[in-house]
């Protein structure tokens, strides 16, 4: 009986750590894509963090706000999807990111493509 205890106490304290180690990414959170013809365009992150979950809204080129989807957060790790209608076709993007201090680096993909891009998004005040 002590045993299982004393098993149970450290899957406890293991669960704990894990909690403790993962990246608080609550706020907001801005970076600028490259756009059409290499310009850079403002885009926008508010994340809402619940333990391992992730939801939230991102403002992107468009100036549309959409709400994330999938999201999660595992350690300092990220990753969610957004949905979108772009002259009438749903669009998919994948995105994940890996937080270090204020910065998160992140990276984004289409669905149905090969294009990765990548950028910083700053936490804001």
């Amino acid at each position: 009986m002590r045993k299982h205890s004393v098993l149970i106490l450290g899957a406890v304290l293991l669960l704990a750590a894990f909690t403790l180690a993962a990246a608080d990414v609550n706020g907001k959170w801005a970076g600028e894509v490259q756009g059409r013809n290499g310009q850079p365009r403002p885009i926008t992150f508010s994340f809402k963090q619940d333990g391992a979950a992730l939801t939230g809204t991102m403002v992107g080129m468009m100036g549309r706000e959409v709400e994330i989807s999938d999201g999660k957060v595992d350690g300092d790790n990220i990753s969610f999807l957004v949905k979108m209608e772009i002259q009438g076709n749903e669009v998919k993007i994948n995105y994940t990111g890996k937080v270090e201090g204020d910065s998160i680096k992140m990276k984004s993909q289409r669905e149905g493509t090969d294009r990765v891009q990548e950028f910083v998004a700053k936490k804001s005040m």
